[in-house]
C-alpha cells in the first residue's frame, strides 16, 4: 500500500521486510523513555508497530514533546528485534521500525482518558469523548465485530431468497407500544410525524404488495427508559416478514441465520443447532421464573402447591387457601452448608421487598424449619417433584401465581451465580411460543393485548366463540439466547373480520381500527396473504458474541442512561424562531412538576 502517507499499515510489517524502508502512519498510542532511545507503539485501525528514534536524530525532540494520541507519519528502515524483546503477542512483534524521518499530522491535547489501558474511566466521561473511547482496542474490536456480523447477515438474508427494502423513517404514531419520538410538521402547522418504533405496519404491506420474503437492518425509535441491555432512543433490528408461512416455517427461516452468525463470530463456543427448543409460554413462567429463560443455568423450578395444600405447614397452606402458589428452586449440593449461608439468602428476600426465604436441606435427612412442620410423606413428595438428590436443597417462595413465578426466577439466577453453575462455553437459544392472546390489566381490570396487538389468535375467528379470551393463544414467539430475548415475531393477523374482533375485545371499536390502522385494515381488504416475521435485535447480537454486560459497548454512539448524547449535546434547545415556524410554544414548567 503506497500513497504520501504510508507504505505499510501498522499491522503488516514482518521479518522477511527486514533491510526494507517503510513509512508508517496512525496515532501516538504510547511512549517509553530508555534515555538514549524513545519507544513509540505507532497504532492504525489495522494494529500496531514499534517504532524506535535514537537521541541523536534531530527529530528525537519532536516526538518527546508530543502527547499520546497525536497523529504522525513515520519513516525508517525495518530492522529485527532482539531475541529477548521479541513480542509474541503482535502480529509485528519480531521487527520494530527504526525512525529517521518525522511528519507531525495533528498534535493532541492532553487527552482526559487513557487509551492505551483502560482505566475505568465513568462512563458519561466516555461518552462525551466516545470518538477517543472508540480508539481503546476493546470498543474498537466491537464496532469491527458489529460491522462483520450485518455483513454476515445481510449475505445469508440474500442466500435465503430475501429482499432488502427500505421502509420510511418519517411515519404515524402508533398507540400501541412505548412512547414514539415526534417530529413537528413545517407545513402542516399543529401535526407530527412519529419516528417508527419498527417497520411492523410497513413490512405487512409488502406482503400485502405480493413481495413474498422482505428484510432490512431497520432503525427503530423507541422513547423509553435505559436498561443494560436496552439503550434509550434507538436500536437497530434484522427485521424481516415472510408471505405464505406457518410459524415453524418463520423457525426454519432464521435459525441458520443466527446459528451460523453466532457459529462464525462466537469465538469457537457451543451454539445450539437448528431446531431451536420450543417453550410454552406458561411452562416457561413455571421453570424458569422468566419468559427470558438463560438455558446455561441447569436449575428447574418446580410446582410444590399440592404437597404444601392443608399441610401442617400452616403458613404456606393458609396463603394456597388464598390463591397463593408454592415455586421450589433447587440449589445443588448445599444440604452441608452453614445455617449462615441460607440466613444470607432470607436476608436478601426481605431486602427485595419479600417475607424471607424458606428452604430444606436433604442430607442424611431433611434440615431446616420448615422440614420439621412435615411429615416424611410430603419430603419424600418435595424430594421427588423437586428432582432433588441427596446434599442438595430447596428453597421455596409462597406467593400469588405472577409474584412467584417472577420472583423464584429472580433466585433461580442469584443461586445458579453465587454457585458458579452457569457455564459461559455456549449460546443456548430457545422460541418461547404460546404467549396468550390477552390478558388482565391489573389496575383497572381491563382486559389487554398482553403481547403483540396484530398477532393472528390461535383458532382465528372460532376461538372467541368457543374460549374464554384469556385462554387464547396468539401464534406469538420470542427468540432467547442465554436470557437475553433477541426479538419478539409472529404470524400476523391478515383477515379483517378476525382483526376487528381481536381489538373489540381490547376495547377498540370498528371505527378506532379503522382511524387508527387505516393503513393496514384497508390493505388487508383487497386481498392478503398470510404472513409473519419477527426481528432479531443486531445491538443485542453483537453484545452477546462480544461478551459485553451492557449494550451501549456494541453500540458506536449510544446516549447515556438518561437518553442524553454527551458528545452531540442532544436533545438541545432550540432557536425559538424555528419553533415560532413550527407553530409549537414551550410551556413553563409548573412548581410541582
Amino acid at each position: 500500500m503506497r500513497n504520501i502517507y504510508r507504505t505499510h499499515l501498522c499491522n503488516e510489517l514482518r521479518p522477511k521486510d527486514v533491510g526494507a524502508s517503510a513509512k508508517l502512519s496512525g496515532w501516538i498510542h504510547r511512549k517509553r523513555d530508555h534515555g538514549n532511545l524513545l519507544f513509540i507503539d505507532l497504532r492504525d485501525h489495522f494494529g500496531l508497530t514499534q517504532c524506535v528514534i535514537e537521541v541523536k536524530n534531530p527529530e528525537f525532540r519532536k516526538i518527546e514533546q508530543l502527547h499520546s494520541e497525536s497523529v504522525v507519519t513515520f519513516e525508517g528502515m525495518v530492522a529485527s528485534r532482539d531475541e529477548e524483546t521479541v513480542n509474541k503477542n503482535l502480529p509485528t512483534g519480531g521487527v520494530e521500525l527504526k525512525i529517521t524521518k518525522v511528519d507531525l499530522i495533528s498534535s493532541a491535547d492532553v487527552i482526559p482518558f487513557q487509551v492505551a489501558v483502560d482505566d475505568d474511566s465513568p462512563e458519561d466521561l466516555r461518552l462525551k469523548y466516545r470518538f477517543l473511547d472508540l480508539r481503546r482496542e476493546k470498543l474498537h474490536k466491537n464496532i469491527i465485530l458489529r460491522s462483520n456480523v450485518i455483513s454476515s447477515i445481510r449475505r445469508r438474508m440474500t442466500q435465503s431468497g430475501f429482499l432488502e427494502i427500505q421502509t420510511p423513517i418519517l411515519t404515524s404514531s402508533s398507540p400501541e407500544g412505548a412512547r414514539d419520538y415526534l417530529v413537528p410538521s413545517r407545513i402542516h402547522r399543529g401535526q407530527f410525524y412519529a419516528l417508527p418504533q419498527a417497520p411492523q405496519l410497513f413490512k405487512q404491506l409488502f406482503m400485502v404488495a405480493g413481495f413474498d420474503r422482505y428484510f432490512q437492518i431497520a432503525p427503530c425509535f423507541r422513547d423509553e427508559d435505559a436498561r443494560a441491555d436496552r439503550s434509550p432512543g434507538e436500536f437497530y433490528q434484522l427485521d424481516f416478514e415472510m408471505s405464505f408461512v406457518t410459524q415453524e416455517e418463520v423457525f426454519s427461516a432464521i435459525e441458520p441465520v443466527l446459528s451460523g452468525i453466532f457459529e462464525e463470530f462466537g469465538n469457537e463456543k457451543s451454539v445450539t443447532k437448528p431446531p431451536f427448543p420450543k417453550i410454552p409460554f406458561h411452562e416457561a413462567m413455571l421453570k424458569y421464573g422468566t419468559d427470558k429463560p438463560d438455558l446455561r443455568n441447569p436449575i428447574i423450578i418446580s410446582d410444590l402447591t399440592n404437597i404444601f395444600r392443608g399441610s401442617n405447614f400452616k403458613i404456606f397452606a393458609d396463603k394456597i387457601a388464598k390463591g397463593c402458589v408454592v415455586r421450589g428452586i433447587p440449589a445443588p449440593k448445599t444440604s452441608e452448608m452453614p445455617r449462615s449461608f441460607f440466613d444470607k439468602y432470607n436476608n436478601w428476600a426481605r431486602e427485595e421487598g419479600k417475607a424471607g426465604l424458606g428452604y430444606i436441606s436433604f442430607a442424611e435427612s431433611a434440615k431446616g424449619p420448615i422440614a420439621k412442620n412435615l411429615e416424611n410423606e410430603k419430603l419424600d413428595e418435595i424430594k421427588r417433584s423437586a428432582n432433588l438428590d441427596k446434599g442438595d436443597s430447596v428453597f421455596f417462595v409462597c406467593d400469588s401465581e405472577k409474584e412467584a413465578n417472577n420472583f423464584s426466577g429472580i433466585v433461580r439466577k442469584k443461586v445458579a451465580k453465587d454457585l458458579k453453575l452457569i457455564k459461559d462455553n455456549g449460546f443456548s437459544f430457545c422460541w418461547i411460543v404460546d404467549y396468550p392472546m390477552y390478558e388482565k390489566d391489573e389496575e383497572t381490570g381491563d382486559i389487554i393485548f398482553s403481547h403483540n396487538p396484530f398477532s393472528m389468535p390461535q383458532g382465528g375467528i372460532d376461538a372467541f366463540k368457543t374460549k374464554d379470551v384469556l385462554d387464547i393463544k396468539a401464534w406469538q414467539y420470542d427468540i432467547v439466547c442465554n436470557g437475553v430475548e433477541l426479538s419478539s415475531g409472529a404470524i400476523r393477523n391478515h383477515i379483517p373480520e378476525i382483526m376487528y374482533k381481536a381489538f373489540e375485545v381490547a376495547g377498540y371499536s370498528k371505527k378506532d381500527v379503522d382511524s387508527q390502522f387505516a393503513g393496514l385494515i384497508n390493505a388487508f381488504k383487497y386481498g392478503a396473504p398470510p404472513h409473519g416475521g419477527c426481528a432479531p435485535g443486531i445491538d443485542r447480537i453483537v453484545m452477546l458474541l462480544a461478551g459485553e454486560p451492557n449494550i451501549r459497548e456494541a453500540i458506536a454512539f449510544p446516549m447515556n442512561q438518561k437518553a442524553q448524547d454527551l458528545l452531540m449535546n442532544a436533545p438541545s434547545k432550540i432557536d425559538p424562531k424555528r419553533l415560532k415556524e413550527l407553530g409549537i410554544t414551550i410551556a413553563s414548567k409548573k412548581k410541582d412538576e
